[in-house]
């Protein structure tokens, strides 16, 4: 099994200042992941809770060294952010949204494809969760009731793209 997120994934959250955003992250934070960066655009020079804001993934990624991203956005917006993180090199990138359209996600599909982004890992939108135990948590807030179960579907998700070309 592969790992995807680790005590070396350096996170920035797309959204960190929207209600659902700010939430998950300084949860994501107390659990143990390195939360280095925040996106929201005309927000940037804040911060949440020592976590600075930047106006661009690019930027963020130019000072933090982010690896990974995790979206917070509405649904409209969702493409557009996951075409950006792709673009700023971003190799693993969560979407949180939900109801994105199809059309919208082959969109985002051919913007990855036609940058060669080749190693990029894409789970979502509305994935459950991925977790390692003790080093980092990306998590949606299931009720631990269906979190054993998600997490095996996401694992599965993971294994069978992992061995496409």
């Amino acid at each position: 099994m592969a790992i995807v997120v680790d005590s070396e994934t350096r996170l920035v959250v797309q959204g960190i200042t929207g209600r659902e955003g700010s939430f998950h992250t300084l949860r994501n934070r107390a659990y143990g992941t390195n939360v280095v960066a925040g996106v929201t655009p005309g927000k940037g020079g804040g911060d949440v809770e020592g976590i600075p804001v930047f106006d661009t993934v690019a930027a963020a990624v130019e000072v933090t060294a982010a690896n990974a991203s995790l979206l917070f956005v509405p649904a409209r917006f969702a493409a557009d952010a996951l075409s950006e993180s792709a673009g700023a090199g971003i190799s693993t990138i969560i979407c949180i949204s939900e109801g994105l359209p199809a059309h919208d996600m082959l969109q985002v599909y051919g913007t990855v494809r036609s940058r060669g982004l080749t190693r990029l890992f894409l789970l979502g939108p509305t994935p459950p969760i991925l977790r390692r135990k003790a080093t980092a948590n990306l998590n949606n807030g299931l009720p631990r009731a269906g979190r054993r179960r998600m997490e095996a579907i996401a694992l599965l998700i993971f294994a069978r793209s992992s061995n496409m070309a």
